[in-house]
């Protein structure tokens, strides 16, 4: 009875792991031989892994990346693809994150150039990073709604804190003059201070072209190139492999 009591306080406490692991010692015939600080500590080891798992299971939630189930230890670093698995390793193992550089993925459309985003920023996640998932092509619309509800304040200064920002299919669709003073916004509050991640079909040399406004052009790609990491991803599309029938393994994790 005692016992009961006690569980049901350290639930009350919110102490789910603790709870779930004394549960567990009651019930192993070995404990007993245990010292007092030896189970103690088994117990403070158990709430800590229940948090760190319910943290990297809320950042993933809020993240919503595209590809959620996207995963570095899968990419595909095969000869044609134009990237490295252990470069993509070495900078998802690195502190771009803490150090807020910005990586900039480019290739032809179906390379996997948002999976391999999605990647980053989900071990980014696991990490303990906060990160957001935002399709550039839909973004004008978006900020168009909060500006006319006054939400874009606290949309943006929510997306100052996060961690690691995944802005996908930039260059895709034309910028018109709020969306691209917005966009600088975002990028001229995260400079060397937060991760964002770029992908785009558009060469970076268009980049300036795209934005359309030179002043504004300027400004946004000074702040971006400032600490950057590029990867360009090569081949023909995985989707029409996909479609034509002849996939492998690797594909289906693009």
């Amino acid at each position: 009875m005692m016992m009961n009591t006690t569980l049901a306080q350290l639930r009350e406490l919110k102490l789910e792991g603790l709870a779930a692991g004394l549960q567990d010692q009651l019930s192993q015939a070995g404990v007993s031989s245990m010292s007092f600080e030896e189970r103690l500590a088994l117990l403070v080891d158990r709430e800590m892994h229940w948090r760190q798992d319910r943290r990297q299971v809320r950042l993933l939630k809020q993240a919503r990346l595209k590809y959620p189930q996207a995963a570095i230890e899968d990419v595909d670093g095969r000869a044609g693809r134009g990237i490295q698995r252990s470069t993509v390793m070495t900078l998802a193992l690195g502190d771009w994150v803490q150090s807020g550089h910005a990586v900039l993925i480019t290739g032809p459309t179906g390379a996997g150039k948002s999976w391999l985003a999605c990647a980053l920023a989900q071990h980014a996640c696991r990490r303990g990073f906060s990160a957001h998932y935002q399709r550039v092509p839909r973004l004008g619309e978006e900020l168009r709604i909060r500006h006319a509800n006054a939400t874009f304040g606290k949309w943006l200064e929510q997306i100052r804190k996060t961690d690691v920002l995944l802005l996908d299919d930039w260059g895709m669709a034309a910028l018109d003059s709020q969306t691209r003073a917005d966009l600088l916004e975002v990028v001229d509050d995260r400079a060397s201070s937060r991760a964002t991640i770029i992908t785009s079909q558009l060469p970076i040399e268009h980049w300036h072209e795209w934005i359309g406004d030179a002043t504004m052009a300027d400004a946004m790609l000074d702040r971006l190139m400032q600490n950057h990491h590029r990867l360009t991803i090569t081949g023909e599309s995985l989707r029409k492999k996909l479609a034509a029938g002849k996939p492998n393994a690797a594909d289906l994790k693009e």
